[in-house]
């Protein structure tokens, strides 16, 4: 395989980039972050430059690359990024755990799917999706674009997630439900009836909605 370039200074690119080398022996040849956040030249122990200059650094012909960015602006960061290095040419890796049971075939681009997630079969997953550790994607569920997903979050079968949502930790989404784009589920959320466009739900007694956008959270 191609050695990798991982986007991204902070935990999740630490994360990424123990996880291809240890679990995968992919090749990290290089960290990258925007010109305006360059700080030193070096991190763990592998170059460090600038977004501006990784095309001739490390062309797209001998490289791929990883987003290893967090939920920040409703997952638009990430997308942002990845539609980046995709303009300039390179194949965007995505990272499957080993201790991943995965029953589909279908995964898009720059998914990072951790350790006991369980894929079931018929399900779908699309570009630019994260999976941390011990969900479950029920059968004929479709996760779409820019999505992320906490841990010990239970999707049903025939569930669909809308592009760029957050579902928080231990939320339990019951069959045929539609999550609509810009959702964030707040940890803890039953779900039980399909929701609005940029909602915002956290579990008092039952769902509540707030009445302030997703996009307008500073998340």
């Amino acid at each position: 395989m191609k050695p990798l370039i991982i986007f991204g200074a902070g935990d999740i690119a630490e994360l990424a980039d123990f996880y291809f080398r240890r679990t995968l022996d992919r090749e990290v040849a290089a960290f990258v972050v925007d010109a305006a956040f360059l700080k030193g030249d070096t991190l763990h122990g592998r170059p460090l430059i600038a977004l501006e200059e990784v095309a001739k650094a490390f062309p797209a012909d001998g490289h791929e690359a990883f987003v290893a960015v967090s939920y920040a602006k409703m997952n638009r960061l990430r997308a942002d990024k990845a539609a980046a290095f995709r303009e300039a040419g390179y194949r965007l890796a995505s990272y499957v755990s080993p201790k991943a049971t995965v029953l589909t075939e279908t995964i898009g681009e720059n998914c990072f799917i951790l350790e006991d997630n369980t894929l079931q079969p018929f399900c779908r997953i699309g570009d630019n999706v994260t999976l941390w550790s011990g969900n479950h994607i029920g059968h004929h569920s479709v996760i779409e674009d820019n999505v992320f997903i906490s841990s010990h979050v239970v999707v049903s079968g025939g569930v669909t997630i809308g592009a760029n949502s957050f579902i928080g930790v231990n939320c339990t989404i019951v069959d045929h439900i539609a999550i609509a784009p810009f959702t964030l589920l707040g940890a803890g959320c039953i779900v039980q009836a399909n929701t609005d466009p940029e909602g915002v739900y956290s579990p008092v007694a039952t769902i509540e909605k707030r009445k302030v956008p997703s996009t307008r959270l500073k998340i």
